[in-house]
């Protein structure tokens, strides 16, 4: 897929800024869905005798595996989100200080 950069560094004034929100939000993104494939794959950390049971369990933990593969990617989801203004993003208050040209008082 073909992203218009231009369109990205317009919403912020920059394209580097842009990029560095996205990969903020990836970042989020791949942590919330590694916290979710571990909890429920911990759902399946019982030890059995059974080595019929075993094999079951395998092939659950391979088919939610698989479910999370097919996931799309965490850039990709953080770059549409961006592109839909579904992201809230702010720059700290001594960067919005800095910017601002000095004024001049008589």
């Amino acid at each position: 897929m073909t992203r218009d950069l231009v369109q990205f560094g317009a919403k912020t004034g920059n394209l580097y800024e842009s990029v560095v929100i996205m990969a903020k939000r990836s970042n989020q993104i791949a942590q919330q869905v590694k916290q979710d494939l571990e909890t429920k794959l911990q759902e399946f950390a019982t030890v059995t005798d059974n080595p019929a049971d075993e094999i079951q369990t395998n092939d659950a933990q391979i088919e939610l595996s698989k479910a999370y593969e097919r996931q799309p990617k965490p850039t990709l989801v953080a770059a549409k989100e961006f592109e839909d203004d579904e992201l809230v993003y702010s720059y700290p208050m001594d960067r919005i200080d800095s910017d601002e040209e000095p004024s001049e008082e008589a």
